[in-house]
């Protein structure tokens, strides 16, 4: 008695063991109902890659048997093949086939709905139900006289492309099965009852859906040790690697199903974040790049926040929402790839910063180092060469505008945005000369190619294409060219007056230039400007008072001159032009800077006009 008393609680406990066992992993299904997506897909690569799959083999079939290897694994396809055909007659004949009962009923979802979520499923089961594992059954009856599967795999391996379109549908199932059980509770009911079956095996409906994507990868792994296993003489060898071939390419397009879904999945999430704005909604858009960055103003001379999202055909300005109340963002402003041009800038007070001109607005922006920068650079000219390739009636631009000189080419007016020349970088109208001041003479910017001018010179309003054909403020020159007369071309410099040579025309050309400040008689203050050797001038020395006024302000002839070296106090890196009783004391920013141009200043005195063995000639941008 005492011995039956013992066995019938030991055989309670057990039962409550498995009971308990079966609620959590009931409830780790439960957990994993909602999560379940395309991320699990990406780690079936590696999982399945393992043996941990694979089934336990058949107990007649013990590791001394003395059935050939290739015959093991045969047989190990042929048991994996008919337990995944219950699993697929468990998805189509149950779960879809009740679905739809209901659905037909008007009881719990539409059919339609039925339909997206287990997309090919019947034409997957029939395939497997009535070809595949009835061939592959015939195979291993006959093994003995004719031992061979390569060459059913290998006709039948085409009929598995099928998978394609289930696998790219996966992700969308799960999420409308998800959306669903919260939104029809028959739908959720119905569901629960047909897990809570013994053929579910305690299993959600999402993990039986999830079989037909590991399916195609288990058989090329099968196929594989199939083939190892194979004798060099084997008459299944050739066909059994041609099949290999073709479920290998089954399973490329199967991956690459998966990862236009992780595609989709990702450009989705960042329309979300956008507010998902009708006008930018497009599932052929690929994110290329996205970050923050600094908008430099032509106004003040400051910087603010944005937050740039390029595609592959626009960029996307965007300002942070402040109450991120159904969108992380706000558009500002969208810019067409097409015609889009990028380069880096060279500037003194905003380090970091590029160029990014568009047909429909031309940004200056700053990135947060360097490596930054170019990477920002890189991605947009990827995707500019990129959509200039596919295009075949785009005619091939010239990357990158021209140095210094922000003005756009004749035929380009009025057709895209310039590039504004910022307000701080000019004292005098860049038309007529005339330096601006607070009360009579303001700045202004031509729309047309962005100079800084004076109202005098853009009293005119010209409709321009890149601005919807709105009227805008342009200077003289252009009005009169976008009207339909000639421009007349700037005349040479050598029939330009000494001091009329644009600050930014020579500084591309220069062998140095670079802020300084040219200091009193005293030494104790002084002009700050922008000073440039010209190539073609190099004997003189002009001083503007900004980088890119159009006049200089004076200049000093070099010929004859000595240049000393001040001791450095106070951390002030100074040093001498002298001539009989005239002396010019100038301070550069940096030891380095007034090192360069004390070297430079010696050989243009001296008369030595050209640059050294292995000198850069153009020292500006190095200079800055």
């Amino acid at each position: 008695m005492a011995a039956r008393h013992q066995a019938e609680q030991e055989s309670e406990e057990e039962e409550e063991q498995q009971k308990r066992k079966a609620s959590a992993a009931g409830q780790k299904e439960q957990q994993g109902q909602k999560g379940l997506s395309f991320k699990c897909l990406r780690s079936f690569r590696h999982k399945i890659s393992g043996d941990n799959w694979r089934r336990q083999q058949d107990p007649g079939l013990e590791a001394g048997s003395k059935e050939p290897e290739e015959k093991k694994i045969a047989l190990e396809l042929l048991e994996t093949e008919q337990a995944y055909v219950n699993r697929l007659h468990l998805l189509d004949q149950v779960f879809y086939t009740e679905l739809m009962k209901e659905a037909k009923n008007g009881k719990t979802v539409p059919e339609e709905v039925v339909k997206m979520i287990f997309s090919n499923i019947s034409s997957i089961y029939q395939f497997h139900a009535k070809f595949f594992l009835p061939e592959l059954q015939k195979r291993m009856e006959n093994w003995s006289s004719h031992p061979r599967i390569g060459d059913m795999i290998q006709k039948l391996a085409p009929f598995l492309k099928m998978y394609g379109e289930y696998v790219k549908n996966f992700n969308k199932a799960v999420e409308l099965i998800t959306v669903w059980t919260e939104k029809s509770l028959p739908f959720q009911e119905l569901i629960a009852d047909i897990q809570k079956r013994k053929v579910c095996a305690n299993l959600t409906l999402q993990h039986h859906m999830l079989e037909p994507v590991q399916r195609i990868p288990r058989y090329e792994l099968l196929l594989k040790d199939y083939i190892q296993k194979l004798p060099p003489e084997s008459p299944d060898r050739n066909d059994a690697e041609k099949a290999l071939e073709l479920i290998f390419m089954v399973a490329k397009h199967s991956n690459t199903a998966i990862a236009e879904m992780e595609r989709l999945q990702n450009l989705w999430e960042v329309y979300q974040r956008l507010g998902l704005e009708d006008d930018i909604v497009d599932p052929s858009n690929e994110l290329i790049k996205e970050g923050p960055v600094q908008k430099i103003s032509t106004r003040n001379n400051s910087t603010s926040e944005k937050y740039l999202f390029l595609f592959n055909n626009m960029l996307l300005y965007c300002v942070p929402k402040v109450i991120q109340v159904g969108a992380e963002f706000q558009v500002r402003l969208r810019i067409d790839m097409d015609g889009m041009k990028v380069q880096k800038l060279n500037d003194m007070q905003f380090p970091h910063t590029f160029l990014v001109s568009g047909k429909q607005r031309t940004l200056e922006l700053q990135a947060r180092s360097g490596e930054e920068m170019n990477a920002w650079i890189k991605a947009f000219q990827d995707a500019i060469d990129r959509k200039e390739k596919r295009s075949e009636s785009f005619k091939m631009v010239v990357h990158g505008l021209e140095t210094g000189n922000p003005t756009l080419k004749t035929e380009e007016l009025g057709c895209r945005a310039p590039q504004w020349v910022r307000d701080n970088l000019v004292t005098m109208c860049m038309r007529c000369k005339e330096p601006f001041n607070a009360i009579m003479r303001r700045r202004h910017h031509c729309r047309a190619c962005g100079y800084v001018v004076c109202a005098r010179c853009s009293e005119h309003k010209v409709k321009l294409q890149y601005d919807g054909n709105r009227l805008n403020r342009v200077c003289q020159e252009c009005y009169v060219f976008l009207m339909g007369q000639v421009v007349l071309e700037d005349q040479e410099w050598k029939h330009k007056g000494i001091l009329e040579k644009g600050a930014a025309e020579i500084s591309g050309r220069s062998l140095l230039c670079s802020s300084l400040q040219l200091l009193d008689k005293n030494g104790k203050g002084g002009m700050r400007g922008w000073f440039v050797i010209p190539w073609d001038d190099p004997l003189v020395l002009y001083i503007y008072a900004a980088p890119q006024d159009v006049r200089a302000h004076t200049s000093i002839p070099l010929l004859g001159y000595q240049v000393r070296d001040l001791p450095q106090g106070k951390a002030q890196h100074l040093f001498q032009l002298a001539q009989s009783q005239q002396v010019y004391t100038f301070l550069a920013d940096t030891e380095e800077l007034k090192q360069r141009w004390m070297r430079i200043m010696a050989r243009c005195a001296a008369g030595i006009i050209h640059p050294e063995k292995g000198e850069d000639v153009d020292s500006c941008s190095e200079a800055e």
